[in-house]
């Protein structure tokens, strides 16, 4: 029997296709072009939709940040957690499991994580207004590692804030410095992550 189409679910669902398609508009057109208008027309709904859930274009760009952190990093917790140890094997597996969610994502949406950097860098009154936003993320993404490192039965040498400030400002740099020069940075970032970790 087919769920119901509550009021929650009708809003869960407009949000997600909402978030869906300001991912696909801005990699497409970066942050700074793409507009409210266009994410709207991409997804099907006029732009009072997205003011019912986002106050703002950055507030967007944020959810879709939040989003794909969540999920990449579920995506690595689930290889690390299947292994018994984090050794040189687990260590590679873990950095190709990487390369392969980094290349389909695309470089570009790693591109754009730099474009809204430099974007909130240059207009302090936007980097004012979503810093509460950014700051839960690293917090999601803080209470995620602990969770992790707990199951582990590991240690975090540094702070688990640290660890998710240094992942969010690190993960897009490895993918466009490997692809810009060709070479495989993932697999000694992944050392360099296990480093601050101390295993069982």
């Amino acid at each position: 029997m087919a769920e119901p189409w509550t009021p929650e679910r009708r809003l869960a669902h407009t949000r997600t296709l909402l978030l869906d398609a300001a991912e696909d508009v801005f990699a497409e057109k970066g942050f700074a072009p793409a507009t409210l208008d266009d994410i709207a027309r991409a997804a099907g709904y006029t732009k009072g939709a997205i003011y019912k859930h986002f106050s703002t274009k950055e507030d967007l760009f944020l959810a879709v940040s939040d989003r794909y952190w969540r999920g990449y990093f579920d995506d690595f917790a689930e290889a690390v957690m299947a292994a018994p140890q984090v050794g040189a094997q687990e260590r590679d597996a873990i950095a190709e499991r990487w390369l392969r969610l980094s290349r389909d994502r695309g470089v570009e949406r790693a591109a754009l994580g730099h474009e809204f950097t430099l974007y909130l860098l240059r207009n302090p009154d936007a980097r004012e207004r979503v810093a509460a936003k950014r700051s839960e993320v690293v917090a999601a993404l803080s209470d995620f590692i602990v969770e992790g490192v707990t199951r582990l039965g590991a240690t975090l040498l540094i702070s688990p804030q640290t660890f998710a400030q240094i992942l969010i400002a690190t993960s897009d740099a490895v993918v466009l410095g490997s692809e810009l020069d060709d070479v495989d940075l993932y697999r000694p970032m992944v050392d360099m992550y296990v480093s601050a970790v101390k295993l069982p």
